[in-house]
């Protein structure tokens, strides 16, 4: 059994090298594959906080994804028709500016999250499954009624938005940058795992009524964690928006909430790599199988299957044999 940082050491290195070798026997493609991989990789770690730490189900995190893909699609829009997204009672106008794009994003979501949260941490179970799966289809249907920015269609962008320093339109400089903000979501992951937060928020995952008892609000440790799990899920909205220079209602579909599930499933649910490994195997079969047959979901069911009856910590339990994730 190789032992799990050891094993999280050489995924990262793994994800790095690919398209660093593909930069330099110019294959373009598969840097974009890596960086599409990176980027949902990313909106994993985001779920796997409320999911793998809190033992919260979320099938509708794809509305912090959405907002922060609109986040972007509205501000880049308005910048390359050089029209104000609003003129009374003040001036506000759109940015082709990355930085701003993403503190944008990353404020929306954690304000809807926090409506969100408050409404569905209330329930449990089923419940909470079908609340969040409930927002997920009010944003979808209400994007696609939205024609001001698309509406059904969805909205182009023409130019990606620009980053200081980098020339983002290079797709090994965009993925430089998308490696280093999934880094630093994975880093932050560990530390808040590792935190008296994040081990009060395991407690609650596995007795709400003991950690009651020793006087700690669990639903307010819940609410938080939802908060930070969608901020980090609406960050990657704005990167995936971004990396095709395209934003859609489907960004909103229960499909992408449950996408975000199986990469966790897949790597190992609670696993801080989990959502890489799961995302990464996505990916990869989406490329290669999705060539050969439009069914090619069904492989990724089998695999699902496989990992949930043999390899109950996912891909990576199965390599490091370890129960202790986030180390």
């Amino acid at each position: 059994m190789i032992r799990e940082p050891f094993l999280n050491a050489a995924i990262m290195l793994l994800l790095l090298a690919v398209p660093v070798v593909a930069h330099f026997t110019g294959n373009p493609f598969t840097i974009t594959l890596a960086t599409k991989v990176a980027i949902l990789a990313l909106a994993g770690v985001g779920l796997n906080i409320v999911l793998g730490l809190g033992g919260l189900v979320s099938f509708g995190h794809a509305v912090f994804f959405g907002i922060g893909g609109y986040a972007m699609g509205i501000l880049a829009h308005h910048a390359q028709t050089f029209t104000p997204i609003m003129e009374v009672p003040f001036l506000i106008e759109g940015t082709k500016s990355m930085p701003i794009i993403w503190l944008v994003a990353v404020i929306a979501s954690a304000l809807a999250a926090l409506a969100i949260g408050a409404l569905s941490i209330r329930t449990s179970g089923v419940y909470f499954i079908m609340i969040t799966l409930a927002f997920g289809q009010m944003f979808y249907y209400f994007a696609i009624s939205w024609p001001a920015y698309g509406g059904e269609d969805g909205l182009p962008i023409y130019v990606r938005n620009s980053f200081p320093g980098l020339n983002t339109l290079d797709p090994i400089q965009f993925f430089a940058l998308t490696y280093l903000v999934l880094g630093l979501a994975l880093l932050f992951s560990a530390r808040l795992a590792r935190s008296r937060f994040g081990l009060a928020l395991g407690a609650a995952r596995q007795n709400v009524e003991r950690v009651q008892t020793v006087g700690v609000d669990a639903f307010r440790l819940r609410l938080v964690a939802f908060v930070i799990s969608g901020a980090i899920t609406g960050l990657a909205g704005a990167l995936f928006a971004d990396l095709n220079r395209f934003v859609a209602p489907t960004m909103f579909s229960w499909h992408m909430s449950g996408e975000f599930i199986v990469f966790i499933i897949l790597g190992g649910i609670a696993r801080l790599f989990g959502p890489v490994v799961g995302a990464g195997l996505f990916i990869l079969l989406e490329h290669y199988l999705g060539g050969i047959s439009d069914y090619w979901l069904i492989y990724v069911g089998a695999i699902l299957l496989g990992v949930v009856l043999f390899a109950r910590g996912g891909l990576i339990g199965a390599v490091s044999g370890r129960e202790v994730a986030h180390d």
